[in-house]
């Protein structure tokens, strides 16, 4: 399910800017409202932050929070991102999945260094992001933002899976293989933009979808998520033969209380 990471580092920035509880809703034409703030958590804090509205500068997205580690582009047989507008800024997009039986097709995955901000340990967290995508561009299982692997070490993951186009958030303890997974009620992948949240609290994780709690799983209060693997969005790795996402992501964040 995962492979060894690089071990990308980028210097790490000092600033630390604790983010405000509730974001205004964007009521502008073709923009959906920001995700309710009852997904916030109480006195936390934006450890890392990508609104992609710059672009890729030498090579990596910026992140805007103060504390994280820039994005860097990653590619393999030409696959390159791109730009597409969202409201009033813009979003990433992905190359289109592999087909089944490709033996080369373009592919791209950003990745930032090992950064121990985004390891939560036992402490309450969010993680998501706005997505939209289609059927054809999430497959069976498309990754969206991951810190680790599920195999080693320990995992928080969103992704969206199944056939029904279904949010899932994961997470995977230290010191165990078991997986807990918060299934939304809903399909997230009609061709229409999502916020998609994942919510660790003490004893329950909760996948929100555009401000609405749409599925939860208890989790174990002494669950630890800690690794020294690279925060990655939009795949797993480089391989043509993994969950590869094919539609567009905006503000990528992860805040921890």
């Amino acid at each position: 399910m995962g492979d060894p990471a690089d071990k990308s580092i980028f210097p790490r920035m000092k600033v630390k800017v604790p983010i405000l509880l509730a974001l205004a809703a964007a009521m502008l034409p073709g923009a959906p409202a920001v995700a309710a703030p009852a997904t916030a958590l109480a006195a936390e804090t934006m450890v890392a932050r990508y609104p992609f509205d710059a672009g890729a500068v030498n090579g990596a997205f910026a992140d805007t929070s103060g504390r994280g580690l820039p994005l860097r582009v990653r590619a393999a047989d030409g696959g390159a991102p791109s730009l597409v507008a969202r409201g009033t800024g813009r979003a990433v997009a992905f190359p289109a999945r592999c087909a089944a039986n490709a033996a080369s097709c373009p592919r791209v995955v950003l990745e930032g260094g090992d950064d121990a901000d985004l390891d939560p340990g036992t402490r309450a967290f969010r993680y998501g992001a706005w997505v939209r995508a289609t059927a054809a561009q999430t497959g069976h299982n498309a990754n969206i933002m991951q810190k680790g692997v599920a195999t080693a070490e320990s995992q928080w993951k969103l992704q969206i899976g199944g056939r029904k186009g279904k949010a899932h958030c994961v997470l995977v303890g230290r010191g165990s293989r078991q997986a807990y997974i918060a299934k939304s009620s809903v399909t997230v992948n009609d061709g229409a933009w999502h916020s998609l949240v994942c919510s660790r609290t003490a004893t329950a994780l909760t996948v929100y979808v555009d401000g609405v709690a749409r599925g939860t799983v208890a989790v174990p209060p002494n669950l630890t998520v800690a690794n020294d693997l690279p925060l990655r969005v939009g795949g797993q790795n480089l391989s043509n033969r993994t969950d590869q996402f094919g539609g567009a992501l905006d503000d990528v964040f992860v805040a921890v209380s």
